[in-house]
């Protein structure tokens, strides 16, 4: 059934094709809402809303939770890009914790506009792989300030739990007397 249409009578039938096409396209079910939220956007779907945040690289073998933390952060980054925070915010959304040490901090002085980085991985949200890391330098190369360079050191972060054991034997003591 078609519904009116807002075509004038004189309408060629290229456009009374078109609109006739075009007639259920409001019948689609699209939440936007739904889109447009890092944290409820289906995972398939992460990568456009990435590109569509302007975000620098992606890899279909983040783990799913760092792929919806760089694009809740998309927009924070590319704000501050330039800036130790922005350095800091990229390293955080890969999951990684950073100690950033600058040029002006050390004793004495290092070269001006260098900085360390000491890079902890090793969550179940940050793998400490090689290519992982790869991909943290490279973004933090992409947003550090242009004129700086930086030196890179990776420490790794595990955790461990020590336990008591105790185990209970019952013990018969005897105590033997000799006769003098």
């Amino acid at each position: 059934m078609m519904t009116a249409s807002l075509l004038p009578p004189n309408a060629t039938p290229f456009e009374r094709a078109l609109a006739a096409a075009t007639a259920r396209i409001a019948d689609i079910d699209a939440n936007l809402r739904k889109l447009w939220n890092p944290d409820i956007c289906p995972v398939d779907l992460l990568p456009w809303l990435a590109w569509a945040l302007s975000l620098d690289s992606w890899s279909s073998d983040w783990p799913e939770a760092v792929k919806r933390e760089r694009v809740r952060r998309a927009l924070e980054i590319a704000r501050q890009k330039g800036t130790t925070a922005s350095v800091r915010a990229v390293i955080e959304s890969f999951g990684g914790q950073v100690a950033i040490r600058e040029w002006w901090q050390k004793t004495p002085a290092g070269d001006p506009y260098t900085f360390e980085l000491v890079l902890t991985l090793g969550s179940v949200n940050a793998p400490a792989s090689a290519a992982f890391v790869d991909a943290v330098i490279a973004e933090v190369a992409r947003t550090k300030p242009v004129r700086s360079h930086f030196t890179f050191t990776q420490g790794f972060a595990a955790a461990a739990r020590v336990g008591v054991l105790a185990a209970a034997r019952p013990v018969i003591s005897a105590r033997l007397r000799c006769a003098a």
